[in-house]
């Protein structure tokens, strides 16, 4: 439960069109006229109002303080799997936020380290969905470890790696499952892979535990596009690619009950 003696502070991001934007506004306004304060550079929490694109760019804006930050959404679009909240209920959740100790649900994230080569260093990244491997041209030839065991050679377009909460996103366009947010894991899910005579891979979305961790060693020294959810970077001289659930947890402030199976059934199969 969130609540001590010091104003609660937040902040608000936006979609950036005119009606997020308008509701952006009358939110921060009567959340100031019940004296909480707005702190773009350490709030408490953030109150994310677009859609599941707009709560990514929250997520990356202020993964630094994961620890330390909530985060709430409001969708004004499309239903979303981070936006709980629709614009008709917003007097309802300023008094939730302003009056309400609220409950904090912790969900795991990815972590993707990218080794180069010739003593290049290191890059390390935080994924709320997925990371997406390719090559800039030509077919992916990837071995991909598991627990430092060979498992298999890759080969086709591209290889997604995701959390439970990314699940529902690229993941099930590739056949991927759905996981449960709670769930410590991570999912290994191939796009387009070469299976014939001469080649095979497992051809299954692969479900990996907290403690194993998935290496991607690059079979030919190519440039390759991988992306972290929403940003999209070209990396060249990649070494290895390791993937594993992350120390970090993202944080969720929740003012109600909103059971993950029944966002499921709301986005993909009810009327």
């Amino acid at each position: 439960m969130k609540r001590t003696d010091a104003p609660l502070a937040f902040a608000i991001t936006s979609k950036g069109d005119d009606t997020s934007n308008a509701l952006a506004q009358k939110m921060k306004t009567y959340l100031l006229d019940f004296n909480l304060r707005y702190d773009e550079e350490a709030p408490d929490l953030i109150i994310s109002v677009g859609g599941d694109g707009t709560l990514l760019y929250a997520f990356h804006r202020y993964c630094h303080r994961l620890d330390k930050t909530a985060f709430v959404g409001i969708h004004t679009g499309h239903l979303g799997f981070y936006a709980d909240w629709v614009p008709e209920e917003i007097e309802k959740l300023v008094i939730a936020i302003a009056k309400t100790p609220y409950q904090v649900v912790e969900y795991p994230l990815l972590e993707v380290t990218i080794r180069y080569l010739n003593g290049g260093g290191e890059a390390k990244y935080l994924a709320l969905n997925e990371c997406t491997v390719k090559c800039v041209s030509g077919t992916l030839v990837m071995d991909v470890e598991i627990r430092g065991d060979l498992f298999e050679r890759f080969r086709g377009d591209g290889l997604c790696i995701s959390t439970p909460t990314g699940s529902t996103a690229y993941n099930k366009a590739l056949g991927g499952a759905i996981l449960h947010p709670s769930l410590e894991a991570i999912q290994v899910t191939e796009m387009a892979s070469i299976n014939n005579r001469v080649f095979r891979t497992i051809g299954s979305p692969l479900v990996l535990p907290a403690h194993h961790t998935c290496l991607l060693k690059p079979v030919n020294n190519v440039d390759f596009q991988i992306t972290i959810d929403h940003l999209s970077l070209l990396h060249k001289e990649v070494k290895s690619i390791q993937c594993r659930v992350a120390d970090e947890k993202v944080r969720f402030a929740r003012f109600r009950p909103f059971p993950f199976w029944r966002r499921v059934r709301d986005s993909f199969i009810a009327d």
